[in-house]
C-alpha cells in the first residue's frame, strides 16, 4: 500500500488505512532529528527496564495475569521499536508509491530514525456536537479517530487490564506482614 491508501474491511466502521507515525501515540512527536533519536533511545531503555522487571516477575513466580499484561506491554513496545529502528533503513518512501523493500539507493531514514507503521482505523461514530456543547458546539467530531497497530493494541490492552485488575495483581503488596503471635505464659 502507499501512504494514505485505505480499504474498508467491514463497511465504514473498520478500515485498513496505511499511515506512518513519526513519534509517539496519537501522532505526538519530539521536534527534529535529535528528538526522534531521543525518543527511540528512550524506548530502547524502557524496553530493557520492562524486560528486566518481567524476568524478575517470572523468577519470583508473580501473578500469572500480571505477567501476561506486562508481557503484552513488552511485546508491543518491542514491535514499535523494530519499526522505528529498521523500517526507514529497509524501505524507501511510500508517498504516492508502493515502498520498495531494500531499495538500491537505501531507505528513507537512517538507523533509529524510521517511522512506525499504523493501519487499523475504526471511525465508529461521526457527527457534529450539539450547539449547546461547551467549547465545541456545532464542531465536527469523529470517534474513534486514531489509527493504530497491533503493537499499540497490545500495550493498551496490557495497561488497561492492569488498571482493571490492579487490586488482584497488587494485593500482596498491600497486605501488612502478620505480626508474630505472642503466647503469654501463666505466672
Amino acid at each position: 500500500m502507499y501512504l494514505g491508501q485505505e480499504f474498508a474491511v467491514f463497511g465504514n466502521w473498520f478500515i485498513i488505512h496505511f499511515t506512518e507515525n513519526n513519534g509517539m501515540a496519537f501522532g505526538l512527536e519530539l521536534a527534529g532529528e535529535w528528538g526522534k533519536l531521543a525518543l527511540t533511545s528512550f524506548r530502547i531503555i524502557a524496553v530493557i527496564g520492562i524486560g528486566w522487571y518481567l524476568r524478575s516477575l517470572i523468577l519470583s513466580k508473580g501473578d500469572k495475569g500480571f505477567i501476561i499484561c506486562v508481557s503484552m506491554i513488552f511485546a508491543g513496545a518491542i514491535g514499535n521499536i523494530i519499526d522505528s529502528v529498521f523500517y526507514g533503513v529497509i524501505f524507501n518512501e511510500s508517498m504516492f508509491q508502493l515502498a520498495t523493500f531494500l531499495p538500491a539507493e537505501g531507505g528513507y531514514a537512517g538507523f533509529l530514525e524510521g517511522r512506525v507503521v499504523d493501519m487499523f482505523y475504526f471511525p465508529l461514530i461521526e457527527g457534529n456536537f450539539p450547539s449547546w456543547f461547551p467549547f465545541w458546539g456545532k464542531e465536527h467530531f469523529l470517534f474513534f479517530r486514531p489509527v493504530f497497530n497491533i503493537a499499540d493494541s497490545a500495550i493498551t490492552v496490557g495497561i488497561t487490564l492492569i488498571v482493571i485488575f490492579q487490586k488482584r495483581f497488587f494485593e500482596e503488596l498491600d497486605r501488612k506482614p502478620a505480626e508474630p503471635e505472642v503466647l503469654e505464659e501463666p505466672v
